[in-house]
């Protein structure tokens, strides 16, 4: 599964160093700030985690013909099939020390969440201590597809979440309401959530899985990612560069099954450029990976357990303050089969650093030296197999302000500046290093780095039947440089 470059099906960026147009109020204390990103910190560390995890609480639902007023019954453990509780057990298992629990709704489900899932996710706290488990759900995205809501760890919520998905997604009412499924209603809700006492966090997932083919654009649009963040920058940070279901082409025996798809989305897979072309605006736009976990393939379905192949890196203190905190200022870095267990890339210039998710302010004309670092782990992954990394691309883009064409997704000014290999770095055991220098910095721009395991020099559709464990990548959140 490749970690996308730029989706034209699914969208990656970064929310804006400016909006177009204000909101004022509350939403002025929720816009982007520069930050150094992630530089070594005393306190914080990589925590790896996932976002996307469906319970048995992702109900499926039986209608009553002889009452068609009547709402459906929520089937459980119909969709999602296992506990709450399970499914942080086994992200333990697989190493991870954060996740969310998100549910996905239909009619009156916000009254489900509300009196069943919630304290499934209380009682799943208790059992598995060592994870810090979120609430939130999979969002019936008005005029879209999913999303990833993240609600802060509050005494609130609860509340919180059931007053976002009671007025908002668009599969709760019953009868349905087609005026639910509007983009001015994703921006009110987007409001609402900005101006929250705790705003969350909103990932778009998936993105492509509605395209119809290769480099087109279903359910979600490049313009309406970029309406969203405009009105929360602070809650809609992203979406999922590399989407779940990777186990596709595994059999429950664990052998190929030559006709099936990685990702379940046989129509388009996840390629394009249009997380570039965010980053070209300048917007903190970040991607994530996740397990989309409904059944384990083991179990006859198309998904790895939380952790077992995607992991979702934040650079964070082990609290949940501070994971949101990471998610919004970007300080991410994604990998699948356990690639790599540690990214750093440091961009500095004089005296002054900047990591993922960072800023670092230059001088004109002066250079700009990269720092890249990662630990390539001895021990097998949950395959018992050790890969190693083949190659790291260091990519570059200029930032070139508000697009004129909101509907755009490709970033003409972006390529490859390095591609580094065996010979280029230093190994240390299990940690790579390697270095760069951009001569004079005349503009700003912005940096990001990926590495694989193959030896493809740009990712590539990937193939019915395709082993995930022979294909495997990192991407990193980028940085941004400006100019004085």
């Amino acid at each position: 599964m490749r970690l996308i470059t730029l989706a034209a099906g699914a969208a990656l960026l970064a929310a804006p160093a400016w909006s177009h147009g204000g909101h004022g109020g509350l939403a002025e204390r929720h816009q982007n700030k520069p930050t150094t990103g992630a530089l070594p910190t005393v306190g914080r560390q990589w925590l790896p985690g996932d976002h996307h995890i469906h319970s048995e609480y992702s109900a499926d639902y039986e209608a009553d013909p002889a009452s068609p007023q009547t709402a459906p019954i929520p089937l459980i453990g119909k969709d999602g099939r296992y506990s709450i509780t399970r499914n942080a057990q086994m992200a333990r298992q697989f190493g991870l020390r954060w996740m969310v629990s998100t549910d996905h709704g239909g009619p009156n489900h916000s009254k489900l969440n509300y009196e069943q899932a919630w304290p499934e996710v209380n009682k799943a706290r208790a059992a598995v201590p060592e994870m810090l488990i979120f609430y939130g759900m999979e969002f019936d995205t008005p005029a879209g597809d999913h999303s990833s809501l993240i609600i802060p760890f509050t005494g609130d919520e609860r509340e919180q979440l059931r007053a976002i998905e009671s007025g908002f997604s668009k599969r709760e009412p019953w009868p349905q309401d087609k005026a639910w499924d509007s983009e001015g209603r994703m921006i009110d809700a987007l409001k609402l959530m900005r101006d929250q006492k705790a705003p969350p966090v909103l990932i778009a997932n998936h993105p492509s899985r509605s395209a119809t083919a290769p480099f087109a654009w279903g359910q979600y649009t490049p313009a309406e990612f970029r309406n969203w963040n405009d009105t929360a920058p602070r809650v809609a940070i992203g979406m999922e560069g590399a989407p779940g279901h990777q186990a596709g082409a595994i059999k429950p025996d664990g052998s190929p099954d030559p006709t099936g798809n990685r990702g379940g989305y046989g129509r388009a897979p996840t390629l394009g450029g249009f997380w570039d072309s965010m980053l070209a605006e300048g917007r903190r736009w970040f991607i994530t990976a996740t397990s989309d976990s409904h059944a384990n393939w083991r179990d006859g379905g198309n998904d790895f357990w939380p952790g077992e192949y995607s992991k979702t890196y934040v650079q964070a203190r082990p609290d949940h303050a501070d994971i949101i905190d990471g998610l919004r200022s970007g300080r991410i870095f994604v990998t699948t089969g356990d690639l790599v267990s540690e990214v750093e890339v440091i961009a500095s210039s004089g005296n002054r650093k900047a990591g993922i998710g960072g800023t670092l302010s230059a001088r004109n004309g002066r250079p700009v030296d990269i720092s890249i670092r990662l630990r390539d782990p001895a021990a097998p992954n949950a395959a018992e197999r050790t890969p190693e990394v083949a190659r790291i691309d260091l990519i570059s883009g200029p930032i070139t302000g508000p697009a004129a064409n909101r509907s755009t997704d490709r970033a003409a000014g972006t390529g490859v500046i390095r591609r580094f290999t065996a010979s280029d770095w230093r190994r240390d055991g299990e940690v790579l290093t390697m270095t760069y220098r951009i001569p004079a910095i005349t503009g700003p721009l912005y940096l990001r780095v990926r590495g694989t395991s193959t030896a493809e020099l740009e990712p590539s559709a990937d193939p019915k039947g395709e082993d995930p464990w022979a294909d495997l990548w990192f991407y990193a959140n980028p940085i941004f440089i400006t100019v004085k």
